[in-house]
């Protein structure tokens, strides 16, 4: 004859293994949330993802120094290191790495090349350059050069 004790220890054995065995059914990895798709951080954004809106505001700020460089010593910067203090340019923007790009700055007085070549080229990560005409070229197949569309 089975005692209360013993009808009460059968069930929490079985409850036990009835825990167990549904844990073990159970995926133990978490679920993979999609990644999150790109926010355009202004009207017009022609950036493709967070990194390409960083690699653009880079340019965009080295652009704006080249002119105000210019209008000031009527020639432009030869180096990225000389733009320091015009318009925004910071010593800290000097560093080429750029977190998934690298920049690239080639100047003479009268003109200039910046490139921003993504470590991964691909759809979200496209090439940039520009040069004294401050128009923007981008490409997701391969380096930009003057040939590459211009973004809006």
């Amino acid at each position: 004859m089975k005692t209360v004790s013993d009808c009460f220890l059968t069930l929490i054995i079985a409850s036990a293994l009835g825990a167990t065995t549904l844990a073990a059914q159970e995926p133990t990895a978490a679920p993979q949330t999609p990644s999150p798709t790109y926010q355009p951080k202004f009207r017009g954004d022609p950036a493709r993802s967070d990194s390409e809106a960083a690699a653009l505001a880079y340019m965009r700020v080295v652009l704006r120094a080249q002119r105000q460089f210019n209008k000031q010593y009527n020639h432009f910067a030869t180096s990225l290191a000389e733009l320091v203090h015009s318009g925004s340019f910071t010593k800290r923007m000097v560093n080429p790495d750029r977190g998934d790009y690298t920049a690239s700055f080639q100047g003479k007085k009268d003109s200039f090349v910046l490139t921003m070549t993504p470590k991964h080229l691909d759809a979200q990560h496209r090439s940039f350059y520009a040069e004294d005409d401050s128009k923007i070229h981008a490409d997701e197949e391969k380096p930009a050069d003057a040939n590459s569309p211009v973004i809006k």
